[in-house]
């Protein structure tokens, strides 16, 4: 366990260092979120909860329900938008449009990306839903629908309104989900300019080309929120997703998200040290568990922040209960044990397990336990009322358990079932067949 110690120590050393805004403390407009994309992990979260203007990153939003548009077949690439006297109205950045002129949805996708036109964003407003006020009432749901729980829109743009809101957190899930969904679209945010009507527009972003790795997303400014930036990076697989609010200017804004990205992609090579520690002093797990043991590892060193486990939002809350020995099952009869004892040896089933995708959603000394959890949940999930409920027994440290599993279902189910299921902060892991 000291090896343990001194190598989780090393991560949280990295963490802290330098992170801080040097020489800036506008607590008002500052906030910074970085998180694991591939594992939900909270590498540093700095005032992430606190209300912060959006600025230009709410043309994310505006981007994301323009993108499902196209996905339902409401609108194409090619087809173009007309621009009304109210969108040519809007102010700087713009692409100084005028009313009654045209342009086709990859122009605009490509200025709301590249330029952050404050026009364009109202023409696809209106396109969709007729007003820019009734298209802020649907980013707002569709936000809510994303697990963006502290963020109102107002408008499509990000121009002044006190009250359109976020947080670091919500801009980090939203560009999480950008990603997620429509992955076929994230070429548009690694490109560096664009050309309209015989001009050339540059990026806001100076990260992209600038920091190993990073490939989007959105910056934003106003007056009210300082400077803001939502990224993405990649590095030997791992995908990181940064967001720094309310920089002092453009300059700071970008130095400091590229020493959070780099100091991150450090803590990451150091966990991946602590992991091979956990694993030489645990025994081999079935892989299901390795991650709720690895937690409890780290859960018992009682560090304080910055760093947080299961924080994130490509995994549900992680929640464990275990007593002093560290193996022991909950001494209730009837108790949830949500993350399952450390020793466990494999029944024999009656029969083989359904196939497909499964989702486990607790573990239960009592089956009818288990059932009655599954019967809950299911009200809590619509993706899952076609699902088959399955609670096979297995054994650990000599007592038996009854998994709580939703089964027959396929990968996507899976991940939007977890998906809703956290946004209630319900315990839930997807299962891959044959696992």
């Amino acid at each position: 366990m000291n090896a343990l110690r001194s190598l989780f120590l090393s991560v949280v050393i990295i963490l802290s260092w330098g992170l801080a805004p040097d020489g800036y403390a506008d607590t008002r407009r500052y906030a910074a979120f970085v998180a694991d994309a591939n594992s939900g992990d909270v590498l540093h979260s700095r005032l992430a909860d606190a209300q912060r203007y959006p600025a230009s990153l709410t043309k994310m939003m505006t981007l994301y329900l323009l993108f499902e548009a196209i996905e339902a077949g409401e609108l194409s690439l090619s087809d173009t938008l007309t621009v009304s006297r109210i969108a040519a109205s809007q102010q700087p950045s713009n692409l100084n449009l005028s009313q009654g002129d045209t342009i086709t949805v990859e122009t605009a996708i490509r200025a709301l990306v590249i330029k952050s036109a404050n026009d364009v964003a109202v023409v696809v407003a209106e396109q969709l839903a007729t007003t820019e006020r009734a298209f802020a009432v649907e980013m707002t749901a569709r936000a809510r629908e994303l697990g963006l729980s502290n963020t109102t829109f107002r408008n499509a743009s990000g121009l002044p309104n006190s009250r359109q809101v976020t947080t670091a957190r919500d801009m980090a899930r939203l560009t999480v989900a950008l990603r997620r969904d429509f992955p076929q679209y994230m070429p548009y945010f690694s490109e560096r300019s664009f050309t309209y009507n015989g001009r050339t527009y540059r990026s806001h972003n100076n990260l992209i080309g600038r920091v190993d790795g990073v490939d989007g997303m959105k910056t934003g400014y106003i007056r009210a929120s300082g400077f803001n930036i939502a990224t993405t990076a990649e590095r030997d697989g791992r995908r990181l997703v940064a967001v720094v609010m309310g920089g002092p200017t453009a300059s700071y804004r970008d130095a400091h998200a590229e020493q959070l990205i780099n100091a991150a992609y450090r803590s990451l090579e150091n966990r991946e040290a602590l992991i091979v520690a956990v694993q030489d002093l645990t025994p081999r797990l079935n892989p299901i568990r390795e991650h709720d043991i690895i937690a409890t590892q780290i859960a018992a060193l009682d560090l304080s922040p910055p760093v947080a486990q299961g924080d994130g939002d490509a995994l549900p809350p992680l929640r464990i209960e275990m007593t002093d020995d560290m193996g022991a099952a909950p001494t209730t009869t009837h108790a949830s044990v949500d993350a399952e004892p450390t020793l466990i040896t494999f029944p024999d089933e009656p029969s083989p397990p359904p196939s497909g995708w499964a989702i486990q959603v607790g573990a239960y000394a009592d089956e009818a336990a288990a059932r009655a959890r599954l019967e809950t949940v299911q009200t809590l999930a619509g993706e899952l009322g076609d699902a088959e409920m399955y609670t096979p027994r297995f054994e650990a440290n000599g007592r038996t358990l009854f998994r709580a599993r939703f089964t027959g279902i396929n990968a996507t189910t899976a991940r939007a079932a977890c998906a809703r299921l956290a946004a209630r902060d319900e315990p839930c892991f997807a299962v891959a067949p044959g696992s």
